[in-house]
């Protein structure tokens, strides 16, 4: 993260406030067992890091830390004796900790300060320690309370997805986007390098899929299908080997696994654009929107310029496979994941329905219809990655058909695929968007929201609803739900352009997502995440560069409420932001009323009321502005 600015001496209080006082020391995703004691531990510039020479990144990035805070700090062996009044950070390995060394234990006493765990575990110790820092120093120290925190994931598969298909981000994004995973302990990083609208790496064999795929020639305008017309401007962008390399090696650094996406046999346009042997009818063109009329012209195949789902599907030839098997062997060699992701989802079946090729091969392997030649071709790549030592990841729709013996299904036309594969004794990554794991719908109803895929409250999704899912289902029995690996949330970039909007995005959803992951299902508490833990991680945010979704106004009512007389308590969801608020009607900005008590409103008989807020926080970023009607019997109420 960038360094951070400066802001008002109150909210650093209210900062250090919140940390010490709140159950979970301020920590997100909520560690397992937090148990606290009597005293405090002052970090000073006497201070010293202990570990030993493998564990020595780590009490790097610890001793940087620090420094951030003024506080200026020795790394030392952890051979080294040092006297019992000596304050010291000791980062100890241990062999000891739960599942897949991922878990780990902190101790504050004294005047000393143990981080405990093994690889992942100690990295996972570091990030909760840094989390739990003071804000504020108290009487010129930093000052943390004595505790003992026991912690370890619910899940071994944390992820979270990146779209750069359909719109590329730089490296450097690709890298910050890697950097908040680390800091929230999710741990695999589900990178979609293909899509209709771009191919994004580079591949040596068919040098065609950057010349050609990467680049399209203009761009919808608006929301899908748009008018008929694009932007008509030229988009491009892909990442080389070993730009690729190089994020793989970043994200192992953070013990982020990567898995690469390689969409099959739908969601191809651009490589077929590249080379048109791989389609069913290589003379036909492609239209930009085969599911739009379109008076534009036809130019064969292409890059699609629009959104969409288009019929153009690889054609499962002896050419197509060993296309795609050669792709795959520069993509194993670049990404050492067990897991390779193969798409599987939205594969029309119309040009296989009319490719007399196609209805030959069904007849040839006893299939029963195309649903069945989908399976042929996923078992096909399947076998040959298990060949290489990888598994693979498909979505939902690879269950049409039948399953692929060794898959992993990841469920995200809600539950149901899951609720199927899991029973089927499958290994299963819970993704739904009708559970608000889909980040590129919008945040609320507002129409300040900006443009997202959602147009209309479907797919309205906040950081709430990512909070209450939880992935397994309890259709499922215990052995079933062992299946359950993990979950993941998705973002899909059609209407997502800029690492702004991305950021935008992502939080605070992101947070929540890490809590479902991580934190046992027992110990989940949407008040305490809402109302201590994720204010303090949004105002630190607040004081960065980076962009994020600012939360309406805690307490304040959805929608209608009926009535007379009402009270509304309302509070900053980002401490040191203030809200305001107005009741005639007119738009709020920090020119209305500043809330700084409950509200007391006496609506009329026959009349009503509209309360708008909008919270603005330190660096003047704004929420959207909420509406509640507070109505008494008025005839001509609308909800929106």
């Amino acid at each position: 993260m960038k360094k951070l600015f400066l802001t008002a001496v109150a909210a650093f209080f209210m900062l250090n406030v919140r940390a010490q006082t709140d159950a979970n020391m301020g920590i997100i995703p909520a560690p397992v067992s937090v148990v606290k004691a009597s005293g405090h531990l002052t970090i000073t510039n006497n201070a010293v890091i202990s570990a030993l020479p493998t564990d020595m990144k780590i009490a790097q990035t610890l001793k940087e830390f620090l420094l951030s805070k003024g506080i200026t700090t020795k790394i030392v062996s952890a051979k080294m004796p040092l006297s019992a009044n000596q304050k010291v950070i000791v980062l100890k390995s241990s062999s000891g900790q739960q599942v897949n060394n991922e878990g780990y234990k902190i101790s504050i006493k004294g005047n000393r300060v143990e981080l405990e765990g093994k690889d992942a575990g100690l990295f996972y110790a570091m990030q909760s320690f840094m989390q739990l820092f003071p804000s504020k120093k108290v009487n010129g120290e930093y000052s943390i309370q004595h505790v003992e925190i026991n912690d370890y994931p619910r899940f071994a598969y944390r992820g979270l997805h990146l779209d750069v298909g359909r719109h590329f981000f730089p490296l450097s994004f690709i890298k910050k986007y890697i950097d908040v995973m680390a800091q929230y302990k999710l741990n695999n990083f589900h990178w979609h390098l293909t899509e209709d609208q771009g191919w994004r790496l580079e591949i040596k064999k068919y040098p065609k899929l950057t010349e050609i795929g990467s680049s399209r020639n203009g761009t919808i305008i608006g929301n899908y299908p748009g008018s008929g017309g694009t932007d008509n401007e030229v988009y491009k962008g892909y990442y080389t080997q070993a730009e690729a390399k190089e994020i793989v090696a970043y994200a192992a650094a953070r013990y982020i696994n990567v898995i690469p996406e390689i969409e099959l046999p739908g969601h191809g346009s651009a490589a077929i654009a590249a080379y048109p042997e791989l389609s069913c009818f290589p003379e036909r063109d492609t239209p930009i929107g085969e599911k739009t009329p379109w008076s534009g012209p036809r130019t064969g195949k292409q890059v699609q310029q629009t959104w969409g789902v288009f019929d153009d599907i690889f054609v499962p030839s002896e050419n197509t496979f060993k296309f795609l098997e050669n792709v795959l062997d520069e993509v194993i060699a670049i990404f050492p994941s067990k897991y390779i992701h193969i798409g599987g989802d939205e594969a029309p079946k119309k040009y296989w329905k009319e490719s007399a090729f196609c209805q030959q091969l069904i007849k040839e392997k006893g299939l029963k219809d195309e649903h069945g030649l989908q399976s042929y071709f996923i078992q096909r790549i399947e076998k040959y990655l298990n060949d290489k030592g990888r598994s693979i990841i498909g979505w939902d729709e690879i269950l049409e058909g039948g399953l692929a013996p060794n898959a992993t299904v990841m469920s995200w036309r809600g539950e149901k695929g899951g609720i199927e594969a899991a029973q089927q004794n499958h290994d299963v990554l819970m993704t739904p968007g009708s559970n608000g794991l889909y980040f590129d719908h919008k945040q609320s109803l507002s129409e300040d929201e900006p443009l997202t895929i959602s147009r209309t409250g479907k797919g309205y999704s906040d950081f709430i609803k990512v909070y209450n899912y939880n992935p397994v289902p309890d259709i499922l029995t215990e052995d079933q739900k062992k299946y359950v690996k993990g979950v993941q949330a998705n973002l899909w970039t059609e209407y997502i352009e800029t690492p702004s909007k991305v950021e935008y995005m992502i939080f605070p959803r992101v947070y929540a997502l890490s809590e479902i992951a991580w934190t046992p299902l027992a110990k989940k508490d949407l008040k305490n995440f809402s109302d201590e833990r994720l204010p303090l991680h949004l105002a630190r945010l607040d004081q960065t560069d980076t962009n994020y979704w600012v939360p309406t106004a805690v307490g304040q009512p959805a929608q209608t409420v009926n009535g007379e007389n009402h009270v509304i308590t309302l509070a900053a969801p980002v401490s040191g932001a203030k809200v305001y608020y107005t009741l005639d009607g007119y738009r709020p900005s920090e020119n209305a009323a500043e809330y700084t008590q409950p509200l007391n409103i006496n609506v009329p008989q026959g009349t009503k009321k509209v309360l708008k807020t909008i919270v603005i926080t330190p660096s003047g970023k704004r929420s959207v502005v909420m509406e509640t009607v507070l109505n008494n019997g008025a005839a001509d109420v609308k909800v929106k």
